[in-house]
């Protein structure tokens, strides 16, 4: 099994890594330490102190935050429970008119804005662009990613969490409380 360097697994993210060292790591058994050794990485390249329990992506980050797990964005900007859809507490920048969508396509690439709309998820702290979705209209926000955390950690880590999460989508849930 390989055992790449933090160093190469940096070169890899930034995309500076040589093509036949990626190709190297591409092909090689994952060794058994990789996801902490990413970890780490991201937390070194984040604003904040708590513990990163899950990268989402390179902006966004399930944490540990005063005993609940909470996604955050690279700045620092908490957006709540992981188990509800972040999207739900962005800023959202709609692109709805032929006027706006111009601005991103040209001619005949651009959709027909009567059916699609750009929908483009900016973080309320540091104003980074998080998300583009392009979805018909009336769609709600794609909840791209809700990870059983508990069973990453025990069952493949072999090490469980200190503490426990439901594993529920509570999406609904945040919606329903907008109409009490």
């Amino acid at each position: 099994m390989a055992d790449f360097h933090k160093a190469d697994i940096e070169k890899l993210i930034d995309g500076v890594l040589p093509w036949p060292a990626t190709q190297d790591m591409l092909k090689s058994a994952k060794d058994t330490d990789r996801f902490d050794k990413y970890v780490a990485i991201m937390q070194e390249r984040v604003d904040f102190d708590e513990e990163i329990l899950l990268p989402l992506t390179p902006m966004l980050f399930i944490v540990a935050k005063a005993g609940e797990r909470i996604v955050q964005c690279r700045c620092g900007h908490a957006f709540g429970d992981y188990r509800v859809n972040w999207k739900l507490s962005a800023l959202i920048h709609v692109r709805d008119d032929e006027k706006s969508m111009s601005e991103v396509y040209r001619g005949r690439e651009m959709p027909d804005p009567a059916w699609i709309q750009l929908r483009e998820y900016i973080c309320g702290g540091c104003g980074a662009q998080l998300e583009v979705e392009a979805v018909p209209r009336g769609c709600p926000p794609d909840f791209d990613f809700l990870p059983d955390l508990d069973t990453f950690y025990s069952e493949w880590l072999g090490r469980p969490l200190p503490d426990k999460s439901e594993f529920k989508d509570l999406t609904l849930d945040r919606v329903a409380e907008w109409s009490e």
